[in-house]
């Protein structure tokens, strides 16, 4: 038997019928680090002499626009040099399978989780691979560069910026995240410390006698009913696996 699996009434919480359990994830930077995709705070990365706070704040964006979205055109090109990992996969496949809701939020602005086929998903930070119009606040898909003038292919204004969520913004489809962690029987989350709010906060919004996993490198702390320790590509299958076939 993996040692990564246990027994399924450890996570399953009372005796209810598979299909009733409701099953929140939340994924974070380390399930896409395992695919390679770099950080922009890598020490030895073109932006590491900048700190977040001047390339992912509106302030920063009306101060200095054109390297703002060439940090952002240089982040999305990276992503046609990775592929979704063994852990997105495992994630998909539960989401195709899972009898009961289930609902994958993840932190992560990449597109690996929907290239790996997830559906049932949110990214509260955004998306890379989307463009938002200041001008009539329509959002298109978008994959290549974004010059500062770029026009709108909707309303033709010059005011597109990244579909992101940047620092003192209001996190995406927050209503939709808590109504389904305030239903969840089970929480995962994977790759995340989980200390960033309002992130940092789902777990305590779980109702009595949901059960909560943590998949990471390293524990967090003792906020969780379980903990496991280790990569993504390793834990995720297994727990899956664990979920679907028992």
């Amino acid at each position: 038997m993996n040692p990564d699996v246990r027994p399924r009434a450890d996570l399953y919480p009372g005796a209810r019928p598979r299909s009733d359990l409701g099953i929140v994830v939340l994924t974070g930077a380390g399930i896409s680090a395992e695919s390679g995709l770099a950080t922009f705070r890598d020490a030895n990365g073109l932006w590491a002499s900048l700190r977040p706070q001047d390339l992912a704040t509106p302030e920063a964006f009306a101060r200095d626009p054109d390297t703002v979205l060439a940090w952002y055109d240089a982040r999305r090109s990276q992503l046609a040099e990775v592929e979704p990992n063994e852990a997105h996969h495992a994630l998909a496949r539960l989401d195709r399978e899972w009898p009961g809701e289930f609902l994958l939020v993840t932190q992560n602005v990449d597109d690996l989780h929907a290239r790996a086929g997830g559906r049932r998903m949110v990214q509260m930070h955004g998306a890379l691979a989307r463009a938002r119009c200041t001008a009539c606040e329509a959002v298109h898909a978008w994959t290549g560069g974004m010059p500062r003038g770029t026009p709108c292919p909707g309303c033709s204004q010059p005011a597109l910026r990244p579909d992101i969520v940047w620092f003192g913004e209001m996190p995406m489809a927050m209503p939709r995240i808590l109504a389904a962690v305030g239903q969840a029987d089970l929480f995962v989350a994977i790759g995340t410390s989980g200390t960033v709010h309002p992130a940092a906060g789902l777990v305590g919004r779980l109702p009595p006698g949901a059960r909560s996993l943590e998949l990471n490198l390293e524990a967090s702390g003792g906020r969780f009913t379980d903990s496991r320790q280790g990569p993504a590509t390793r834990l995720v299958p297994a727990f899956v696996d664990e979920m679907l076939c028992g």
